[in-house]
C-alpha cells in the first residue's frame, strides 16, 4: 500500500484490486460460514472509505492457476486474513517478513530490520511504537441468546415484534433461544446500541446477550512442514500400542491390547468429537460413521465434513476421530483403540465460536451419545483467563444430569498446549471444571514434553508427541490419507475416550462419576518423569503434570466390569470469607477456613472428596505475577495458580473457580488453608498492591466411603503392576474336572482316626455302632451301623451320623454313597441330583446339576456360585440376567440389552416392555414424536430434527449419500427460496431484487465512477455474496 496526505490530515489507502479469473468465481470456492460473513464486514468498511473519497481503487492481473496470490499476504480467498484458531492475534497468519510487527519496545529494532515487502502488498506500520498494544476489543456478531418464558410460539412473536428471527431453542435448554438480526453488522467491534435496546425492554425477555466471538484453538502443536502418508496399514507404527516390545522406548503399557484380549473394542458405544468436523467418507472411518452423532453447528445441517483448502487447516477432527474408532482389518491407516465403536462428529470450530454455538455443540443428541471429545479451548498464550459462558455452563449441567438417560454425558478435554508459554490450565474454564476429564500426555519416553500445562484439574495422562526427535502419533487425514505427526494434548482426550468406550462396553451403567472414580483408581504413576508426585491422605499417587498417572485400559475395563455405582455426589460450600485483605509483596497471605463438611445436613454432608473447588476474586495491578496454593486438612498442597510472565492483565479474577483433583478420597473435615503469593516482576512498580477480595471453598463428594471394599495403595500399586500376557478363562475353568469313582470304590479320604488298638477292660462299643455290636470301642469296629456305614471292603468302613460332603445317605442299605462328580451334597447318585457343589463347580438350579460352565441362557452368580437364568430375551449374559451379550432370535443387541425386532415404523417402548409405532412422518425411530425419526418415511424431508412434508420457507431439499430421505437446507440469507443450492434464489427478502438467481441489494450510490463500474462488472462481484454491498445494483443500471 501507498499513501498520500489529505487536506483532512488522514492517510488516503490505496488497494490494489486484482481481476479473478472464472475459475475462481465457483461456489466451491467460497468457504463454508465464517469467510464471507468477515468479508462482508470488511467490504462494507471498504466501501464507506471509497463514498468518503478515502480509497481509491488500482487493478492487477493475477494468474488464474495462482489462487493464492489474491489479496494480501499471499491468502487465497479460501483462507481470507480473518482465519480463526490459528494461534496469532487478531486471527491472522503471519509469517516471514510480511508480518506485522509488534509495537513492543524490543521488537522495533526486528520490524526495521524486517526486508520490505512488494508494493500494495503490506499495510504500513505507525512512525513509530511506544507502547504494547491494547488487548484485542471483542467482536460482537448479529446473533443473540435470549431468555424467553412461555415455550417457542411465545420466542417466535417476540423475535417477530422486533424484527429478529427465532432460529430455535438452543440445543436442550428450555426457554432459551437463539435470535439473529439480518440489518445489524454481522461482526462489529461494537456491540448494538439499536433493536436489542427495545428487546431488552419486552416484559417477556428476562435475558439476552449479543454474541461474542471467542477465539478457541486446536490443541496440536505445529509439526514438521513435510508429513508422511501411507496408504499400507501402518499397525506396527503405533508404538504406544506396543511398548511391551523388545525395542520400544515407552517403558509401561496402556494395555489396550490386554482390554480387546478381554473381549472389549467399544461395541454399542457412541462418541462424538467436537471439532472442525470429520471426513465421514474416509475408508478408515465410513464403517463406524455414525450420521446420528453428528451434526454441523456452523454450517446449521446435518453434514459434518469439514471444509477443504490448500493448506488441509481443518484435519483436526478426522485426525481426533481415527485415533477412537478406526476401523480394524480393513487394510487402510490404523486401529481405533475402540475399533467398533460408533464415531460421529459436530462440527463447530469452523466459524464464529460464541456461547451459544458451545451450548449447542454440547447439548447434541445426549440421550444417544455417550462420549464428547473435545480437543481446543482458550488461547494458550500463557495470559488468556476464559472459559465456557452462560449457556455453555448450563449444557454440561443438563448433559451430566440427563444425558445417557440419567448416568451423565461423559466430557473429555484435552488439558492444553500452552506450556512453552507458561501457561497454567487452571485458567482454562474447560479443563478446570468438575464436569470434565482433563486428560495430559507424556512422551515416550516418559518426560514432560514442551508444550504441557500443569495444574490440579488434570485426572489422567496418555502417549503424545515430544521432542522434533522424538515419535508422534499415527492416525486418520484429511482426503482419506493416514498421518504420522498427529501431536500435543490434542492426542490425548480421544485416546481417553476410546479408552472410556471400552469401559462403557464392560459396564453400560456406568456414571460420568463412576468413569472419573475409574480413572482415579487405575491409571498408574508407572515411570512418569516429575518431581511433584506425592501420595495423598487417601493413598493416591499424585502429579500436577499427570494426574493420577498414564491411562490403564485393562486394568479399567477389569474395575469397569465389576464396578458398583459410587452413592450420589453431594455438595457443600465449605466457607465464605468476605473480609478484603491485602496481598503483601515478595510475601505469602495465608488464610484459613475450619470446616465441618456439612455434617449438621444429611443432604449436603461430604465425608470423602471427588472435586474441591476455591472460587476466588482478586483485584491486582498484574495478574500474573499471583501464585495461590491450597492445603487440606490431610496436608495435600495443590497448586491452583502458578506465575504467568506474559500475563501483564490488571483484570485480576472475578469469581473464577479453581479446582483440583488432588484430595481426592481423603476425608473433607477440618482446617483448610489458601495461600497467596505475589512475586512482582521487572515490569511492575511493586509498590502497587494487590487485593484477596473473597473467596469461598465448595467441596464435592460422598457421604460415606465410595468403594464398598477398601483397596490400600500399596496393593493396589502391586495388583496394577501385574501385567496378563493371555486371555484369562473363566474362574470355573481353572479346577480340573475330577474322574469318576466306581461305586466300590467310594473311599472317604479324610484324616483317619483310628490309632492304635487298646486293650480295653469293658465292652462298650462306639455310640454309631448297630445292635450286632462291635469288636472294639471305636467307631470302625463296629459289626453294623446306628445310621451310616462310610467306606469300602478294600479300605475299612466306620460309623456315622451324617456323611460328608461329596456324599449322600442311602437310607435303605445304611451306606454313605459319592455323589456325581462336582457336587458337595446331593440327593442321589445321578448328575440331576446335586444340591450344592463343590469349589470350582457352579450349581445348575433348574437342573440341579453342577457344570464348571453355566449353559447358553444362563450366567454365573459369583457370590452364590449358581447358574442364574437369563433374561427371555437374551441367548447369553454376564452379571446380570438383563446383561446380554448374545441375544436370542427375534431380539436385537442394543446398549447392553436385547430388545425385540420391531416392524419397520416401530420402536422399542423400554418402559412398556413392547414395540410402539413411530410418528407417521419416520420411517425408523428411537420414540413416538416426530422430532425422534432416525430416517424419513417416503416423501418427507428431515428438517430441523423433525420429517417434514416439504421444506420450510428459506430451505430447499437436497440428497444426502447414505439416507433415504432428503435433507433440508438452508437457502442463502438474502433469498427467500430457492432451488437446487443455497445460491439459487427464486424468491429475495426485502431489500434484495433477484438477478438472475442472485439476490442483490437495493443500496444505491450516487458517486459509482466508471472504473468502480468497470470492475464490478469485469470481475462479475455482484454474483458472489462477499461482494453484493459494493453497489452493485447502481453498476449493472449503468449499464
Amino acid at each position: 500500500m501507498s499513501s498520500s496526505k489529505q487536506p483532512y490530515g488522514v492517510d488516503t489507502v490505496v488497494i490494489p484490486i486484482y481481476r479473478w479469473s472464472p475459475a475462481l468465481s465457483r461456489d466451491s470456492d467460497v468457504p463454508k460460514n465464517h469467510t464471507e460473513n468477515e468479508a462482508d464486514s470488511l467490504g462494507i468498511h471498504l466501501y464507506h472509505l471509497l463514498l468518503q473519497g478515502r480509497l481509491r481503487l488500482g487493478v492487477s492481473a493475477v494468474h488464474s492457476s495462482s489462487p493464492a496470490n489474491l489479496g494480501g499476504g499471499g491468502a487465497s480467498p479460501a483462507r481470507s486474513g480473518f482465519k480463526r484458531r490459528h494461534p496469532t492475534p487478531r486471527r491472522t497468519r503471519r509469517s516471514g517478513a510480511a508480518r506485522a510487527c509488534r509495537c513492543h519496545a524490543s521488537a522495533r529494532a526486528a520490524c526495521a530490520r524486517a526486508p520490505a515487502a512488494s508494493p500494495g502488498r503490506r499495510l504500513a506500520l505507525p512512525a513509530a511504537c511506544s507502547a504494547p498494544p491494547p488487548p484485542p476489543r471483542p467482536v460482537y456478531t448479529n446473533h443473540w441468546a435470549v431468555q424467553v418464558l412461555g415455550g417457542p410460539a411465545a420466542a417466535d412473536r417476540v423475535a417477530a415484534a422486533h424484527g429478529y428471527l427465532n432460529l430455535g431453542q438452543i440445543g436442550n435448554l428450555e426457554n432459551y433461544y437463539h435470535f439473529y438480526h439480518s440489518k445489524t453488522f454481522k461482526r462489529s467491534t461494537l456491540s448494538s446500541r439499536g433493536p436489542h435496546t427495545f428487546l431488552r425492554m419486552d416484559p417477556q425477555v428476562k435475558w439476552l446477550q449479543q454474541q461474542e466471538v471467542k477465539r478457541r484453538v486446536k490443541r496440536q502443536v505445529r509439526g514438521d512442514p513435510q508429513a508422511l502418508y501411507f496408504n499400507d496399514p501402518i499397525w506396527s507404527n503405533m508404538w504406544y500400542m506396543h511398548c511391551g516390545d523388545k525395542n520400544s522406548r515407552c517403558r509401561s503399557e496402556m494395555n489396550v491390547q490386554a482390554a480387546w484380549k478381554k473381549g472389549y473394542t467399544g461395541k454399542n458405544v457412541v462418541v462424538t468429537i467436537l471439532d472442525d468436523g470429520i471426513e465421514r467418507n474416509h475408508p478408515d472411518l465410513a464403517p463406524n460413521y455414525d450420521s446420528y452423532a453428528s451434526y454441523d453447528v456452523n454450517g446449521n445441517d446435518y453434514d459434518p465434513s469439514p471444509r477443504y483448502d490448500a493448506s488441509n487447516e481443518n484435519k483436526h477432527g478426522t485426525r481426533c476421530a481415527g485415533e477412537v474408532a478406526a476401523s480394524a482389518n480393513n487394510s487402510y491407516c490404523i486401529v481405533g483403540i475402540a475399533y467398533n465403536a460408533k464415531i460421529g462428529g459436530i462440527r463447530m470450530l469452523d466459524g464464529d465460536v460464541t456461547d451459544v454455538v458451545e451450548a449447542k455443540s454440547l447439548g447434541i443428541r445426549p440421550n444417544y451419545i455417550d462420549i464428547y471429545s473435545a480437543s481446543w479451548g482458550p488461547d494458550d498464550d500463557g495470559k488468556t483467563v476464559d472459559g465456557p459462558g452462560r449457556l455453555a455452563k448450563q449444557a454440561f449441567e443438563y448433559g451430566i444430569k440427563k444425558g445417557r438417560q440419567g448416568l451423565g454425558s461423559i466430557f473429555v478435554w484435552a488439558s492444553g498446549n500452552g506450556g512453552r508459554e507458561g501457561d497454567h490450565c487452571s485458567c482454562d474454564g474447560y479443563t478446570n471444571s468438575i464436569y470434565t476429564i482433563s486428560v495430559s500426555s507424556t512422551t515416550e519416553n516418559g518426560y514432560k514434553p514442551w508444550y504441557l500445562e500443569e495444574c490440579a484439574s488434570t485426572l489422567a495422562t496418555t502417549y503424545s508427541s515430544g521432542a522434533f526427535y522424538e515419535r508422534k502419533i499415527v492416525t486418520t487425514d484429511l482426503r482419506q490419507r493416514c498421518t504420522d505427526g498427529h501431536t500435543g494434548t490434542s492426542v490425548s482426550a480421544p485416546m481417553v475416550a476410546g479408552i472410556i468406550a471400552l469401559a462403557l462396553e464392560a459396564n453400560s451403567q456406568l456414571t460420568w462419576r463412576d468413569v472419573q472414580h475409574l480413572l482415579v483408581k487405575t491409571s498408574r504413576p508407572a515411570h512418569l518423569k516429575a518431581n511433584d508426585w506425592k501420595v495423598n491422605g487417601a493413598g493416591h499417587k499424585v502429579s500436577h503434570l499427570y494426574g493420577f498417572g498414564l491411562v490403564d485400559a485393562e486394568a479399567l475395563v477389569t474395575e469397569a466390569k465389576k464396578w458398583t455405582a459410587v452413592p450420589s455426589q453431594h455438595m457443600c460450600v465449605a466457607t465464605t470469607d468476605k473480609r478484603p485483605r491485602s496481598i503483601p509483596v515478595v510475601q505469602t497471605l495465608r488464610t484459613t477456613a475450619l470446616t465441618t463438611a456439612c455434617a449438621d445436613h444429611s443432604d449436603q454432608r461430604v465425608g470423602y472428596l471427588e472435586h474441591v473447588v476455591a472460587r476466588i476474586s482478586i483485584s491486582h495491578p498484574r495478574r500474573g505475577d499471583l501464585q495461590i496454593h491450597l492445603i487440606s486438612p490431610s496436608g495435600t498442597k495443590s497448586q491452583l495458580l502458578a506465575k504467568r510472565l506474559l500475563d501483564h492483565s490488571n483484570e485480576g479474577f472475578t469469581n473464577w473457580e479453581f479446582m483440583t483433583v488432588h484430595c481426592w478420597g481423603e476425608k473433607a473435615e477440618g482446617e483448610w488453608t489458601l495461600e497467596i503469593q505475589d512475586m512482582p516482576s521487572q515490569v511492575r512498580n511493586p509498590e502497587k498492591q494487590g487485593k484477596l477480595k473473597e473467596w469461598s471453598l465448595i467441596l464435592y463428594g460422598t457421604a460415606e466411603h465410595p468403594y464398598n471394599t477398601f483397596i490400600s495403595h500399596q496393593s493396589r500399586s502391586r495388583m496394577l503392576e501385574l501385567s496378563t500376557p493371555e486371555l484369562e478363562p473363566p474362574k470355573a475353568a481353572l479346577s480340573p474336572p475330577q474322574a469318576e469313582v466306581p461305586e466300590d470304590e467310594e473311599d472317604y479320604t479324610a484324616p483317619s482316626t483310628h490309632g492304635s488298638p487298646n486293650i480295653l477292660q469293658t465292652s462298650v462299643c462306639h455310640p454309631e455302632c448297630g445292635d450286632k455290636g462291635c469288636d472294639g470301642p471305636n467307631a470302625d469296629q463296629c459289626l453294623n451301623c446306628v445310621h451310616f456305614s462310610l467306606g469300602s471292603a478294600k479300605t475299612s468302613r466306620k460309623c456315622v451320623n451324617t456323611c460328608p460332603p461329596g456324599y449322600f445317605g442311602d437310607t435303605a442299605a445304611r451306606r454313605c454313597r459319592r455323589c456325581y462328580k462336582g457336587c458337595e451334597t446331593c440327593s442321589g447318585r445321578s448328575p440331576t441330583q446335586c444340591l450344592s457343589c463343590r469349589r470350582g463347580f457352579y450349581h445348575h438350579q433348574e437342573m440341579n446339576t453342577c457344570v464348571t460352565f453355566c449353559p447358553a441362557g444362563f450366567y454365573a452368580d459369583e457370590s452364590q456360585k449358581n447358574c442364574l437364568k437369563c433374561h427371555p430375551s437374551c441367548r447369553k449374559c454376564v452379571d446380570e440376567p438383563e446383561k446380554c451379550t448374545v441375544c436370542k432370535e427375534g431380539f436385537s443387541f442394543a446398549r447392553g440389552s436385547c430388545i425385540p425386532d420391531c416392524e419397520p415404523g416401530t420402536y422399542f417402548d423400554s418402559e412398556l416392555i413392547k414395540c410402539g409405532e413411530c410418528h407417521h412422518s419416520c420411517q425408523t425411530c428411537v420414540g413416538p414424536s416426530r422430532e425422534e425419526c432416525i430416517h424419513c418415511a417416503a416423501n418427507f424431508h428431515f428438517q430441523d430434527w423433525k420429517c417434514v412434508p416439504a421444506c420450510g420457507e428459506g430451505f430447499y431439499p437436497e440428497e444426502m449419500p447414505g439416507l433415504p430421505h432428503k435433507v433440508c437446507r438452508r437457502c442463502d440469507e438474502s433469498c427467500l427460496s430457492c432451488e437446487g443450492s443455497s445460491r439459487n434464489c427464486s424468491r429475495c427478502k426485502t431489500g434484495f431484487t433477484l438477478l438472475g438467481t442472485t439476490c442483490i441489494t437495493n443500496h444505491t450510490c450516487s458517486n459509482a465512477d466508471e472504473m468502480f463500474c468497470e470492475m464490478v462488472k469485469s470481475n462479475r462481484l455482484c454474483e458472489r455474496k462477499l461482494f453484493i454491498q459494493f453497489c452493485c445494483r447502481t453498476c449493472l443500471l449503468a449499464g
